[in-house]
């Protein structure tokens, strides 16, 4: 068995990991756009062999979130705003679906972990990357509620697109907060298991995010 291939903490395969890490430098830009990407001391951080952070990248790279150049090198992508469109006219059609399938499809385990993540945005007051994790936490939760691996792993890879643009403007969004409270509706709704009002309100929080960041370029 490859170091790739065991699990270790936080779950899924060293690969796995390695994944999640490096999606989260990059999505909250931690890793700017632009930024070379250095898989041997990115797997010195973590505590990894190459091999895992090597097939963390390639997965990565086909997500679009980083590109890799012959004899220049890894680099995080630029982020453009020309995308936004793009990017949007997809989330507008799969995040209601999604929104509409985890109502009807969530297990009690789904809706354990629904109400949990409702709880936390009661409480949440912080800002900046917490609050944009937190955000990120609440999408995945009803992507994986839907049952549905294919769409759970679409949206995502758009979430991730989505969530690099909003970090790119947080300094000159004030909103944040109460963008990411809308989810809280939206998870009574799923957990309620109403299926018309939870893909309403995914369809506007779509395009919500979408008039915020076309308010401020």
């Amino acid at each position: 068995m490859t170091a790739s291939t065991v699990a270790g903490q936080g779950g899924g395969t060293l690969a796995d990991q390695a994944y999640r890490s490096i999606s989260d430098r990059l999505v909250t830009l931690q890793i700017r756009p632009g930024e070379p990407i250095n898989d041997e001391r990115i797997a010195a951080e973590l505590g990894f062999g190459r091999t895992p952070v090597r097939e963390a990248l390639k997965r990565l790279e086909h997500e679009r979130l980083i590109v890799a150049y012959p004899r220049r090198g890894t680099f995080a992508t630029e982020v453009q705003i020309a995308d936004l469109g793009h990017i949007s006219e997809v989330r507008e059609q799969l995040e209601p679906l999604a929104a509409s399938m985890a109502a009807q499809r969530a297990g009690q385990g789904d809706r354990a972990a629904l109400d949990r993540l409702l709880a936390r945005l009661a409480g949440a007051s912080g800002a900046g990357t917490d609050l944009i994790r937190l955000d990120m936490a609440v999408h995945r939760a009803i992507y994986a509620a839907t049952r549905n691996p294919y769409l759970e792993d679409t949206l995502i890879r758009y979430d991730n697109l989505a969530t690099r643009i909003w970090c790119l403007f947080l300094d000159r969004l004030p909103g944040l907060a109460g963008h990411v409270h809308e989810h809280g509706p939206l998870l009574r709704a799923i957990i309620d298991g109403d299926a018309e009002k939870a893909a309403a309100l995914a369809a506007a929080h779509v395009a919500g995010f979408e008039a915020a960041i076309r308010g401020v370029i």
